[in-house]
């Protein structure tokens, strides 16, 4: 019988293992400490899963907008890795493989970031141990993950922090700063399907990392690529403690969090305000239950869906982006007769929300809509509190990506406020939070409280009003240098109260809203290209784009291009933007396109924009409805167009 090194040569010449794979393959075979690795090769061998085996192998994960994301469980389970499968049925080993999430790539990347963060603090001498804080979301395998990279970190010389069981995204920031550590890990794959689980890094300032500290991790992680899981001690130095924390960071992190509701009086007097609230089986009721609980908010909580569960049994996605996950938290809502459902993915740092209607209906609302509402409300609260008013109004800031409505933009110039453009990521958020905190000067900054903070921010630096990207994400204050559904759910609760007060829905505010400053709409679409092969699609479909882009679109002629990935393009406080596979097309009818390849899933992002602005100072009713039906129309068309237009390039026929 043939050895399995005999096996995996064959294959290759007999072109059925990618020559990529087969490198990774044969490291990761050489590198092994137990059978399993020959096992679960072996198996896939057996059974002729060679596309499995190139998914697998053919690159190793690298960091994107989101860190390391990839499937803790194969599309193909071996014996093996089955084992003896948990109470939900989860097998008892996580993915073979390079490309796949897993303890080889988690006690990579800790190893890689501990030593990152060692050399970053002897260049700035700093001295004592470092300090990383670890959090988990409800994933399969998240609680196994960050037991190891704690394991990891600790072996090799670092303190680790971790909470008693999961948390959210956002708490891991607020924690990272709260406790001054050099850094943070997020063990989560957010909304991505239950296969899925990712290693999210965030420094020192509590945001996701940016450069220069991205790529050197990333060069740290590399260096680490073929070494074992193992998490002995390395030899240099002491071991690192592992520190748990828990309530007293809950309690913290609460405090901070109301202060972001501008107006108690708005939601005391809302009574017959009932809102409808559903975690998705993840991380959201540890803090969005007692906050709202706090706050005297009248909400009921989705019970199908109020159970920690990997498998996220009642959606198909648990993503609060789609319809289906809200479904059960939109009967719930019409059985209650509440004003609102609002749900968060299973990390919580996204939410989605559904508006009750004139009509009496639920209605989704998109992220553009939900973030566009936000930055009305906190930019003319602001000023009705006379925080804000016209001689330090140049001081107020609403941060948005490229990506996001430019209804944003509107709001920020009626105001007078400055709006900045970043690229996709909340790290890029994060950056711009952290350049006005270092701006007050003031070295406790972290430990002042929020009034204070803001005096200093309006008095030396820039007041952050909002911010938000049209993926669901936003932020009220800088307290969490990330997007937070918590925050999220409690800044939308506020308007939700407000609109009650003023005798309104949701929906009539935002046609208000609409009507003042004009008509916006959004559309985006995504074309999946899966597994290796999809990789270079994906690759080859935005280099046609790069040296062979459509002069007109439809039938209308591309008027600008924007190409961030080889323009020195700068945001309006003059800071360049980092270099990104990014095209922004303007065409001759005012409509935009953006096109952009996922960080974080195989696939190509399109985002489409259509205004119509008022011409007498404002919309009339008759008018935002003819704009709406004649945008709506418009965007559809044009990505019919850009769809066909995409099938071609990818077969080269343009």
């Amino acid at each position: 019988m043939a050895t399995l090194t005999e096996q995996i040569n064959r294959a290759l010449a007999d072109g059925k293992l990618r020559a990529d794979a087969t490198e990774n393959i044969r490291k990761t075979v050489a590198a092994a400490e137990s059978e399993f690795v020959a096992c679960v090769i072996g198996e896939l061998i057996e059974a002729n899963e060679w596309e499995e085996l190139n998914d697998r192998f053919y690159k190793t994960l690298a960091f994107g907008t989101g860190g390391l994301r990839g499937r803790t469980i194969g599309k193909v389970v071996t014996k093996a890795e089955r084992g003896t499968p948990n109470a939900l049925g989860r097998p008892e080993f996580p993915c073979l493989g390079t490309n796949a999430m897993n303890y080889f790539n988690v006690a990579r990347a800790t190893r890689g970031l501990v030593g990152y963060v060692q050399k970053w603090r002897t260049k700035k001498a700093i001295t004592g141990r470092p300090k990383i804080v670890i959090v988990h979301d409800t994933r399969h395998f998240s609680k196994e993950f960050a037991q190891l990279a704690a394991e990891a970190a600790a072996a090799h010389g670092c303190d680790a922090v971790v909470f008693d069981g999961p948390r959210s995204t956002p708490e891991l920031s607020f924690a990272v700063r709260y406790l001054k550590a050099d850094a943070g890990v997020v063990i989560t794959a957010s909304h991505n399907p239950p296969h899925d689980n990712g290693y999210k890094v965030y420094f020192s300032d509590g945001a996701q990392v940016v450069e220069p500290h991205a790529s050197g991790i990333i060069a740290e992680v590399n260096n680490e690529a073929m070494i074992s899981g193992s998490s002995e001690k390395s030899g240099t130095g002491e071991r690192g403690q592992i520190i748990t924390v828990g309530e007293e960071i809950d309690r913290a992190y609460m405090e901070r969090l109301e202060t972001l509701v501008l107006n108690r009086e708005v939601i005391t007097q809302a009574r017959d305000l009932k809102i409808v609230y559903t975690p998705i089986h993840g991380t959201g009721s540890i803090i969005i239950k007692p906050m709202l609980r706090k706050l005297g908010v009248n909400f009921a909580v989705v019970p199908e869906q109020d159970q920690m569960d990997g498998r996220f049994p009642t959606v198909k996605s648990p993503n609060p982006e789609n319809a289906e996950a809200l479904k059960l938290g939109v009967a719930l809502a019409q059985k209650e007769k509440a004003d609102l459902v609002a749900a968060t993915d299973p990390d919580c740092d996204r939410l989605g929300v559904a508006v009750r209607t004139v009509s009496g209906e639920m209605k989704l609302l998109s992220g553009n809509q939900i973030g566009s509402v936000l930055a009305w409300y906190r930019a003319r609260t602001f000023f009705d509190l006379e925080i804000l008013n016209k001689e330090n109004a140049h001081r107020g800031v609403i941060i948005k990506t490229f990506v996001t409505s430019d209804l944003q933009k509107a709001i920020a110039e009626k105001f007078g406020l400055r709006c900045i453009d970043t690229l996709t990521g909340f790290k890029y958020n994060g950056a711009k939070l952290n350049k006005y905190e270092e701006e007050t000067a003031v070295p406790n900054y972290r430990e002042l409280p929020e009034e204070e903070t803001r005096r200093l921010r309006l008095q030396k630096s820039s007041f952050y009003i909002f911010g938000s990207e049209e993926s669901y994400g936003y932020s009220g204050a800088d307290f969490v240098h990330d997007k937070d559904g918590n925050a999220a759910v409690i800044m939308f609760s506020e308007v939700a109260a407000y609109a009650k007060s003023q005798g309104i829905t949701l929906d009539e505010l935002l046609d208000e809203i609409f009507c003042q400053f004009g008509y916006f709409e959004e559309k985006n679409y995504s074309i999946y290209f899966e597994g290796a092969d999809g990789a270079e699609k994906i690759r080859r479909l935005l280099i046609s784009y790069d040296e062979g882009p459509p002069r007109q679109m439809l039938d209308s002629p591309v008027t600008r291009i924007r190409n961030f990935e080889k323009e020195t393009i700068r945001d309006v406080e003059g800071d360049e933007i980092p270099k990104e596979k990014m095209l922004i097309f303007e065409l001759a009818d005012k409509t935009r396109i953006a096109v952009r390849g996922s960080g974080t899933e195989p696939k190509i992002k399109y985002y489409l924009f259509g205004a119509r602005l008022p011409t007498n100072g404002k919309l009339s009713r008759e008018e935002l409805e003819r704009a709406r039906t004649e945008i709506d129309q418009r965007l559809d068309a044009l990505w019919n167009w850009l769809r066909a237009d995409a099938e071609q390039r990818v077969k080269g026929k343009t």
